[in-house]
This record gives C-alpha cells, structure tokens and sequence, in this order.
C-alpha cells in the first residue's frame, strides 16, 4: 500500500518534496531590481540608486521568506 489516500500505480512512488513552497512576489521583485539597476548604469544615476534599493529590499525579503519557512517546516 502507498502512503498517500490515492492508489499510485506499480512502480510509481510519492514525488519529494511532498510539500513545495508558497507563491511568493521576491523572484518578481529581484527581476525588477536587476533590469533597473543595469538599466541605470546605461541612463542615470536615479534609476541606478532605485534599482539597487529595489534589489537590495528583495534580496533581504527572498531571504526572509526562506529563513520563516524553513522555522515553521514540519
């Protein structure tokens, strides 16, 4: 017998991880940041300050995300 409530089929097993992540907006965001900050080396130093921040704040928030999920693992 499997371990999940469905039959799986003979030579098929559970796929791990069993549990993925949730969606989260830092992947989006860090894209953002990336594309303003090079795209501030070629235009303005505005641009270039805003893209570092953006990057900046998504690469803390990505982290965060992972250090809160990885504290609440089962």
């Amino acid at each position: 017998m499997s371990d999940t409530p469905e039959e799986l089929r003979p030579g098929w097993s559970v796929p791990k991880p069993a549990v993925t992540s949730r969606p989260t907006v830092w992947p989006a965001a860090h894209a953002l940041g990336v594309m303003l900050f090079a795209w501030g080396i070629v235009t303005s130093l505005i641009i270039f300050l805003i893209g570092a921040g953006v990057l900046m704040a998504s690469i803390g928030g990505w982290i965060g995300e992972i250090r809160h999920e990885r504290k609440h693992a089962p």
